[in-house]
């Protein structure tokens, strides 16, 4: 009889974790502590001090919600020389930079915050 009443239990449990797991995949959840997956953040443009160089496109998996988008935004808005703009619904950075940008940087920086960078272009 204990036995029947610990495995409810856990799958009591699971099916929470899983429900969870879903609303958060699917933008549903309050991901970050943000409350909600139709929140949009106001994030300022970052002004570089010279001319554009270039851009790099950084392909980063793991975000989920604007909360996500504006971790990695202020992240890479730290380093000297290089402004972003996330695209969430495209999974992507884009960096603008005024200076040569070292691309392990930028991947440690993204690293740092809990994201990945899956690729630069």
């Amino acid at each position: 009889m204990v036995d029947i009443i610990i495995v409810l239990i856990v799958v009591v449990l699971l099916g929470f974790a899983l429900k969870g797991t879903f609303k958060h995949m699917k933008g549903e959840s309050p991901c970050c502590g943000g409350g909600g997956g139709s929140i949009v953040l106001d994030i300022p443009d970052k002004k570089l001090d010279n001319p554009v160089l270039g851009k790099k496109v950084l392909k980063i998996s793991g975000m989920h919600c604007e909360h996500c988008a504006k971790a990695v935004t202020e992240a890479i808005n730290k380093i000297d020389g290089a402004s972003a703009k996330v695209k969430l619904s495209e999974n992507e950075a884009v960096v603008s930079y005024d200076r040569e940008l070292d691309e392990e940087q930028l991947k440690r920086i993204v690293k740092d915050v809990g994201y990945r960078v899956v690729s630069i272009k």
